[in-house]
């Protein structure tokens, strides 16, 4: 077959499915936004192109986000012209429809199967929107703005043929009757890398080196804000610093935002709720390790005698799989994406998101249960092979979605 990947950031979420493609001698190509020192990557063709002009400063605010993604249709919607002309006609096209960049490909290739990625569909009740009562909307117009952000899904919808979501909770935030069109399939974890390893050690800063044998706490997201819980872990930590004299915690995190609303002006999420608890912590003992690379993120993981993930009714961060993968014992919140991943006291701990002081006691306990994390971590490693497994589960899973696709 041909088959053409659409996303922004190429490869994103499909970095082992259109490798997989090529190994099985389809001629793949992917559309990105990213400026590509190669014009090849694994073997898929790279068309790269960006933007010609930014979102009008005059429009209304409601449609700003709408227009950026016209923006970027227009120009996949060029690019794909160009590739026509020169005589490819794919067979199937694996878009993230996100920043709308597959909205017209069908006007240029009308008999291609399109397959889009559902990662998530904006709801102003039951989810994410006013879940967390601590910051309220400074507008009572977001929730019309919300619903305009849908209307990239909507339009979507009329164009694809079917969907695929890596968990059950983000395909259930889709309506019918395209929910009916959506397969669950996660993005693939790879067991095999991420695996305990008893003897890893870490340096920080190039002077305190730990091991399996210290106490480390750890939590991890792309950025320290409300959306991923980091108000209500940083709470808990003055009473488990207390109650855990020889405890670190390590935290992974930028201080931008990813989700959700911005801090107030030259203010920083981070910073808000560090400085809220700071003169009750050892800051000694808590390490703000910022963004980190890959290869250092595992042993992190590795060295975590307890893993804590916290978050709104959200997309699902991968850092928690992996970690399970890993055998971390955790805690997370009891929030619906986690639901599917953690069962209560068998793969892990469910706390309440916004209870900070049930998050401490739960955390203090485990700590001093060797024998309840091993039994959690053991199961939680179990699970993540069982169901998100990237070679045995997720990746045949995948390849058999395009397939039917094109069938």
């Amino acid at each position: 077959m041909r088959i053409l990947f659409v996303h922004q950031n190429f490869p994103g979420q499909f970095k082992f499915l259109a490798p997989a493609l090529v190994k099985q001698g389809h001629e793949v190509v992917a559309f990105t936004m990213q400026k590509q020192a190669s014009a090849e990557w694994n073997g898929i063709r790279l068309v790269a192109y960006q933007p010609s002009r930014g979102t009008s400063p005059t429009v209304h605010p409601w449609v700003s986000d709408l227009e950026t993604k016209v923006i970027r249709a227009e120009l996949a919607f060029r690019a794909a012209l160009q590739l026509r002309q020169q005589g490819f006609l794919p067979d199937v096209i694996v878009a993230h429809p996100g920043w709308g960049e597959s909205l017209f490909l069908k006007e240029v290739w009308p008999q291609a199967r399109l397959g889009i990625y559902c990662e998530f569909f904006y709801r102003p009740v039951g989810a994410d929107v006013g879940f967390d009562p601590e910051f309220k909307p400074e507008d009572a117009g977001d929730v019309c703005r919300l619903r305009l952000k849908n209307v990239n899904n909507l339009m979507h919808f009329e164009v694809a043929d079917a969907g695929i979501s890596p968990t059950h909770w983000q395909a259930s935030t889709f309506p019918e009757p395209f929910r009916s069109k959506i397969t669950v399939v996660h993005d693939g974890i790879d067991t095999l890398a991420l695996a305990p390893n008893p003897s890893v050690n870490l340096t920080l800063n190039g002077a305190l080196t730990l091991s399996r044998k210290d106490e480390i706490i750890t939590f991890v997201n792309r950025n320290l804000e409300p959306y991923r819980g980091y108000h209500v872990f940083m709470r808990s930590l003055p009473e488990i610093l207390k109650r855990r004299p020889k405890a670190r915690v390590l935290i992974v995190g930028a201080d931008d935002v990813s989700y959700g609303a911005r801090p107030p002006e030259g203010q920083k999420w981070k910073d808000i709720f560090l400085n809220e608890v700071k003169d009750r912590l050892d800051l000694s003992r808590v390490h703000f390790l910022g963004h980190i690379p890959y290869q250092h993120f595992i042993p992190l993981l590795q060295l975590s005698t307890l893993h804590v993930y916290l978050t709104y009714p959200f997309v699902l961060s991968w850092s928690l799989l992996e970690a399970m993968s890993i055998g971390c014992a955790i805690v997370a919140s009891d929030t619906s994406p986690l639901r599917e991943a953690i069962v209560h006291d068998q793969t892990g701990r469910l706390v309440d998101f916004f209870d900070h002081r049930q998050l401490s006691n739960t955390v203090c306990e485990l700590l001093d249960q060797e024998d309840q994390r091993a039994r959690l971590g053991k199961n939680a490693r179990e699970f993540a092979r069982g169901h998100y497994d990237l070679q045995t589960v997720c990746l045949p899973r995948q390849l058999e979605w395009v397939n039917s696709l094109a069938a």
